[in-house]
């Protein structure tokens, strides 16, 4: 997942779905929650400026992505959001694959033993 101050993006390497030839190319979703833009209006033109921003960038790595603008998109100037999601699909590397996070409950340790009747 990368982070910038104008949107979250979710990127996983391309792979084609079953049945689907291969073709690389970059899928991207974008998805503007109520949570973030209350006014339908808002959230329809923060679309339209990450499709703007995604369309005139030079070769897009083949990917499978999620990008959720922030309410910054609305006031940012052009060219920053640009820049900022051209450094962003520049970091993706698909030959990099993530490593999975350790669960949150650690090792089991040893169970005890059965306990003789009366002690506590």
């Amino acid at each position: 997942m990368i982070r910038t101050r104008y949107f979250q993006l979710r990127v996983t390497d391309y792979r084609p779905r079953h049945g689907e030839v291969w073709q690389p190319r970059a899928i991207i979703g974008i998805v503007v929650p109520k949570k973030t833009l209350k006014r339908a209006v808002d959230r329809n033109r923060a679309r339209r400026r990450m499709q703007e921003a995604l369309r005139t960038l030079p070769g897009l790595v083949p990917c499978r992505a999620i990008l959720s603008p922030a309410a910054l998109v609305l006031d940012a100037p052009f060219a920053e959001l640009q820049a900022a999601l051209a450094k962003a699909l520049g970091s993706f590397d698909p030959k990099a694959r993530p490593r999975p996070k350790p669960r949150s409950g650690g090792a089991p340790g040893p169970t005890p033993g059965p306990r003789a009747p009366g002690t506590p």
